[in-house]
């Protein structure tokens, strides 16, 4: 196995894992502390990395995970609602080019099936290709593609006919 340097990971992946998280969290804090735990046990277990897949994907499944076990210890976490977070907030925590129009977006998102909204959201807010998605999510690259298109189209009838 290649010696790793958790410096060099942390620094390339940190940000993608924040994004991972704050699409799963919706709270900035949360993100945070969670990105900070999963690069601490990323260096506890990287021996344990059996490499059969990307370690971003490995990043993610441990803070998938660490989200879950924050989910049951907790059983309800404060989600922060994307209309609630103003620009500069937003921008403070590494997400660029935020607009009142994306918020808007995004409080829509949140309708929206949870396969279809979380395949939206690593993609608008985690910037993920649709190659990462499909890894993290373990379905085939394709399927992202038409989950996202159809989330649009459905984003797209709500404006059409208003409101839902």
């Amino acid at each position: 196995m290649e010696q790793y340097n958790i410096e060099t990971i942390y620094q390339i992946y940190a940000n993608q894992v924040y994004k991972y998280l704050f699409c799963l969290t919706h709270n900035v804090t949360l993100s945070e502390d969670l990105t900070q735990e999963t690069f601490y046990i990323a260096v506890k277990e990287i021996r344990h990395f059996r490499q059969d897949c990307k370690l971003f994907v490995w990043l993610c499944q441990i803070a998938k995970n660490l989200y879950y076990r924050e989910l049951k210890k907790h059983k309800k976490i404060s989600i922060i609602p994307f209309e609630d977070i103003n620009e500069s907030g937003i921008q403070q925590h590494n997400i660029e080019n935020v607009t009142i129009n994306k918020l808007d977006i995004y409080s829509k998102i949140n309708r929206l099936d949870e396969k279809t909204r979380e395949i939206m959201s690593l993609r608008l807010i985690g910037d993920l290709t649709f190659k990462q998605i499909s890894e993290i999510l373990r379905i085939s690259e394709n399927s992202a593609r038409v989950i996202f298109y159809r989330g649009k189209q459905k984003l797209k009838e709500v404006d059409d006919n208003g409101e839902k």
